[in-house]
Formats: C-alpha cells, sequence, structure tokens
C-alpha cells in the first residue's frame, strides 16, 4: 500500500474554522487529500492518506484516511470532514470519526517513525535526487510539505533519516506532486 503524508506548519488543529485560507492555508491540504484519494468515479483502495497539522492552537494533529467501504468522501465534503474530524478529537485517543478516518496527537516524527518500521519513507524536497533516476516502490510512503515546504530543523531531521527525492527543477503544489507521484506509481503497477 502506498501512503502519502503531507504535512504543514500553519494548518487548523481545531475545527473552528470558516475561511479555509485564513485557516493556515487549509485549501491545500484539501486538494492534497483530493488529489491522493480520488480517481474518476472511485476512490483509491490502495492508498492512505497522513495529514500532520500543527497550525494553532493545539498542535499536532494527525488525520489518517484509508479506504473502509462507507468512508464518507466526496469532493465537495472535503472541508468539512475535515472540521469534523478536528471537532471529534479525544484527549489521548485514536478516534475513528468515520470509516477510515482517524484523529489523533502524534508527532510528524512519530509518524514517519512508525511508518519506516514497515516501508521505505521517501521526502520531497527540491535537492534531493531525480524520480526519472529511481525505481519507486509501491508499498512506500511519500511525504511532501506544503507551500512553506518543512521547517529547516526538520528538514535536517528528515535528510538525516529518509532518502530525499525530487520531481525536477520545476516547483509544483503538493496537491500537484501526489498527483505525479500517483500517475507515476500508477504506470509502475500496470507494466
Amino acid at each position: 500500500m502506498r501512503e502519502f503524508v503531507y504535512f504543514s506548519s500553519k494548518a487548523a488543529t481545531t475545527g473552528n474554522f470558516d475561511d479555509l485560507m485564513k485557516a493556515g492555508r487549509m485549501d491545500i491540504a484539501i486538494h492534497f487529500l483530493i488529489n491522493a484519494l480520488f480517481l474518476s468515479h472511485d476512490i483509491r483502495k490502495d492508498t492512505k492518506v497522513h495529514l500532520i497539522f500543527y497550525g494553532q492552537p493545539n498542535p499536532p494533529r494527525h488525520l489518517e484516511f484509508v479506504y473502509k467501504e462507507g468512508i464518507p468522501l466526496s469532493k465537495k465534503d472535503v472541508a468539512g470532514l475535515i472540521k469534523r474530524m478536528l471537532y471529534k478529537y479525544r484527549e489521548g485517543q485514536k478516534t475513528e470519526v468515520f470509516p477510515g478516518c482517524f484523529i489523533e496527537k502524534k508527532s510528524f516524527s512519530d509518524v514517519l517513525e512508525k511508518i519506516a518500521e514497515e516501508k521505505t519513507v521517501y521526502v520531497l524536497e527540491e535537492g534531493g535526487e531525480d524520480v526519472a533516476g529511481i525505481k519507486l516502490e509501491e508499498n512506500a510512503a511519500y511525504v511532501i510539505g506544503d507551500h512553506e515546504g518543512f521547517p529547516q530543523k526538520e528538514l535536517k531531521r528528515l535528510k538525516k533519516n529518509y532518502t530525499t527525492i525530487s520531481l525536477g527543477k520545476t516547483v509544483y503544489f503538493a496537491s500537484h506532486v501526489v498527483t505525479i507521484l500517483n500517475y507515476l506509481l500508477d504506470r509502475k503497477v500496470q507494466s
């Protein structure tokens, strides 16, 4: 199963927002989730998505999405789904708010360490090795930062512990990066 991890240092950690841009660019997280999980008239059953939010007032929040029968995802309802998940957070628990939709308080590094126990973790970074020269793994995790990227201290730790890769010299939106990676992985599986 492929996994995508989206990190945002500013995305709100409470559901008390109306303006997606003022909620730490929640609009970017929503586009990321949509492009990671949705196909035309279907949802990817081979993909898990992690959204890690470090914005105010209660960081961090880890939202996890994986296909389950009855998962309530439609493109128009993703913002409402994330808001409801943030509202339903319960201290000290990993809560399944809807089928396949979980929320908990878990740090970015703890999420990655847990994933790395089972699979390779790739970090998308401008200075990383070009994906054109890499044999991408289907059963791997791909870590992508928001429009501000990763904080310097975090980036240093990521480079030390994981493989950094790049889509080349062009800088894409996070939602485009996940689309490109899905395309490359889909092509690999279909070959």
